[in-house]
C-alpha cells in the first residue's frame, strides 16, 4: 500500500508548522524561531526550509500571504493545523507507548 504524503512529519517539518501557530512568518523568521525554540538543537539551511515551503504550499498547509521583492511571507492553513494537531497526537502516543514498555515517564 502506497504511503498518504506527509503521513509522518519529519523533525524540521513539525517545528516549521509549529513556527506558523503564532502569527505569518517569512523564511528568516522561521529559522530564527526554530533555533530559539530548540536551543540551537535544530537547524534548518535555506535548501531544506525552502523545499519544505514549497511542498507545504503544494499540499495547501500554509498559503502565501505577502512578497516583498524576494522575501516571501506565508501562513498555516486549516488543513495545516489539522495536521500539525493530528502530529501532535501521534508524537503522544509514541511516548506512551514508549512509557508504558519502559515503565518509566519522560
Amino acid at each position: 500500500m502506497a504511503k498518504k504524503s506527509l503521513e509522518v512529519l519529519t523533525e524540521t517539518m513539525f517545528y516549521v508548522l509549529m513556527a506558523f501557530q503564532r502569527q505569518e512568518m517569512c523564511g528568516a523568521d522561521i529559522v530564527q524561531y526554530i533555533s530559539q525554540r530548540t536551543n540551537d538543537r535544530v537547524s534548518i539551511g535555506p535548501g531544506t526550509l525552502y523545499t519544505i515551503l514549497a511542498k507545504f504550499e503544494e499540499e495547501k498547509l500554509i498559503e502565501e500571504t505577502a512578497v516583498e521583492g524576494r522575501k516571501r511571507t506565508y501562513r498555516i492553513t486549516d488543513k495545516g493545523r489539522e495536521l500539525y494537531t493530528e502530529e501532535i497526537r501521534r508524537l503522544k502516543a509514541c511516548i506512551a507507548d514508549a512509557e508504558a514498555e519502559n515503565h518509566i515517564s519522560f
